[in-house]
């Protein structure tokens, strides 16, 4: 994917988890949006920051990085939804994309990567965005409104939703 299919599904993203996690249409519920869409835009964008340096699709596309993200709030009690943009980046990467990527670099240089990916300057790139997207969403509504209430609410608490 290209920066602007990462920008793309990060905002809807982000505004798709706002509504999922507060429906009411309320002023909470754009308060949330909010506080989702800058973190998670940005988490988007940062694993191409290797393009300026390493190699691109192995630097800073792999589960390393990931984990980092996914531990900095834990240690440092900010960054809660920069993790989400990252992951939404790998997806689109791994299946939105012919090459994939490394997803265990610096260990193993192997890039992974489903058959169906297009190329990124394919004019398929916007309807495999969009897809990945919804699938997304999908799984994000399913763990917030079919998991039971005290699974989903420990999942949201732990996520700094709630």
């Amino acid at each position: 994917m290209d920066k602007r299919g990462h920008v793309l599904n990060a905002a809807v993203l982000a505004v798709g988890l706002g509504v999922l996690v507060r429906p009411a249409a309320e002023v909470e519920t754009a308060v949330t949006v909010a506080e989702l869409f800058v973190p998670i835009v940005l988490g988007a964008l940062f694993p191409d920051v290797d393009t300026a340096f390493g190699t691109h699709r192995k630097t800073l596309h792999n589960l390393p990085v990931l984990f980092v993200f996914l531990a900095y709030p834990i240690y440092f009690a900010n960054l809660q939804w920069v993790w989400v943009g990252v992951l939404s980046h790998y997806l689109l990467d791994v299946l939105g994309s012919k090459r994939g990527i490394a997803l265990f670099y610096p260990l193993w240089s192997r890039e992974f990567g489903f058959p169906f990916g297009v190329p990124v300057r394919s004019r398929w790139s916007p309807v495999v965005t969009v897809v990945v997207t919804a699938l997304e969403l999908a799984l994000a509504a399913a763990v917030i409104h079919w998991l039971p209430p005290t699974m989903a609410e420990g999942a949201l608490t732990l996520l700094g939703v709630r």
